[in-house]
């Protein structure tokens, strides 16, 4: 997302394939005041299903990362209200200035039926200055984003968004966007090709939301202004 809007880095942001430094970890615990577990790379719904129970007994959240430049802070919305996992996600973002994104995975749910809930909260790197949004904001262009954009660049240079729960959602707030826009930018992540398919390799399923999505592009393109 950041190299299309300008954004080149001199070195990747950081990953952690083998979790994050123990020593961290103890200060991460010290400043929010409880245990952690997990600390090591996972899918975010096999996480959940695996340390769930012991979360809810000992009220430590669950700490993970992926394939991305991510820490992610997993918690049942009744063991750890959502001002409290939002709060921890404050210090692991002023912890971890140079990692890519801090983000709130709150769940809810009994044992062996734990499910991520919509309130998901992403706290990200801020992007460098003299971006194209930023151009865009100062030349007073209207910019729509659809999805996880506004995350992504934490609101910079965007006056309108809609968040979205799949991809279905995500074309259906995109055709609106295009009818209720003259003028400006529509910038639109489709979320189920990531957070479904991409994070956890499922090939047949990337495939068909694929499908799904091609047999949407004829709308999109008749939409389309001159």
């Amino acid at each position: 997302h950041w190299e299309m809007v300008g954004i080149h880095l001199d070195k990747p942001l950081p990953l952690y394939p083998q979790g994050f430094d123990p020593g961290f970890m103890k200060a991460f615990e010290d400043r929010i005041g409880r245990d952690t577990l997990g600390n090591k790379a996972a899918s975010g719904t096999d996480i959940i299903a695996e340390l769930g129970d012991e979360h809810v007994r000992t009220g430590s959240p669950i700490i993970y990362t992926s394939a991305d430049s991510v820490f992610q802070i997993a918690a049942h919305e009744e063991v750890i209200p959502l001002w409290e996992l939002y709060k921890i996600c404050e210090i692991a973002r002023e912890m971890l200035p140079n990692i890519g994104r801090i983000i709130a995975r709150p769940f809810e749910g009994e044992s062996g039926e734990y499910r991520r809930t919509s309130n998901r909260k992403d706290y990200a790197m801020p992007p460098a200055p003299g971006m194209l949004l930023d151009q865009l904001a100062a030349h007073k262009v209207t910019v729509h984003s659809v999805g996880k954009i506004f995350d992504v660049f934490l609101g910079r240079g965007i006056q309108l968004y809609d968040k979205t729960k799949t991809n279905v959602d995500g074309m259906a707030k995109t055709l609106a966007a295009m009818a209720d826009t003259r003028s400006g930018l529509i910038y639109v992540n489709l979320v189920d090709f990531d957070m479904l398919f991409g994070h956890r390799n499922d090939v047949e399923g990337y495939a068909r939301s694929l499908e799904e999505c091609d047999a949407w592009v004829p709308s999109l393109l008749a939409a389309l202004a001159p």
